[in-house]
């Protein structure tokens, strides 16, 4: 062995060190970095919903929620009224999109594009299950009187959607047993979260 062969060992030692430190630094930067990210994602999806609590902010970044899509949100339970039987008709798309500006909605916004989506093909279960977070964190914040509004505003905008079409020749009901189990799902989410 020669004498520099020592230091050729020490120096490579030092070199494997600084790059297993130079990619713990890099890991430990990617982290933070995305970490920022969430929170910004989370204070702008607080702004855009008006929910504060951190938790429910969480299940709803989970869900693929985020501030651009808030206000399209709460267009949810009219899609999932008009979908319930199956089928989604001219009658049942023209009362759901009579009502956009009631939610915030305006033609030719993303808002509206991801609406007119939805009305094409039936949006996947999570959505529902993502409204149903958003409204509890909604009613947390707003109180009683506040929830009671926003339910029963809500409620009416979902019937008068179950009865744009149905019963045969004006005769019996326009809502279908479908559409009714989900107006009372819709209603059900008013109720106050376990735990709350």
């Amino acid at each position: 062995m020669t004498p520099q062969e020592p230091e050729i060992l020490k120096d490579r030692g030092r070199d494997l060190e600084d790059e297993f430190f130079r990619r713990e630094d890099q890991r430990l930067i990617e982290r933070l970095n995305e970490l920022k990210a969430a929170e910004m994602t989370r204070e702008a999806l607080a702004k855009a919903s008006g929910i504060t609590k951190t938790a429910v902010l969480d299940r709803l970044m989970a869900l693929g929620i985020r501030a651009e899509t808030v206000t399209a949100l709460f267009m949810v339970p009219l899609v999932e009224v008009a979908w319930a039987d199956g089928t989604l008709d001219a009658k049942e798309r023209r009362a759901i999109l009579d009502r956009t500006g009631d939610s915030g909605v305006s033609r030719g916004s993303a808002e509206y594009a991801l609406l007119e989506a939805w009305l094409d093909r039936r949006p996947d279960p999570k959505l529902l299950t993502a409204w149903t977070h958003l409204v509890q964190g909604l009613c947390e914040q707003l109180g009683p009187d506040g929830a009671a509004r926003l339910k029963t505003g809500l409620l009416e905008r979902a019937r008068a959607v179950a009865g744009a079409s149905g019963g045969v020749l004006g005769i019996g009901s326009k809502v279908s047993n479908a559409e009714a189990a989900i107006l009372a799902q819709l209603e059900a989410a008013f109720a106050p979260a376990p735990g709350s």
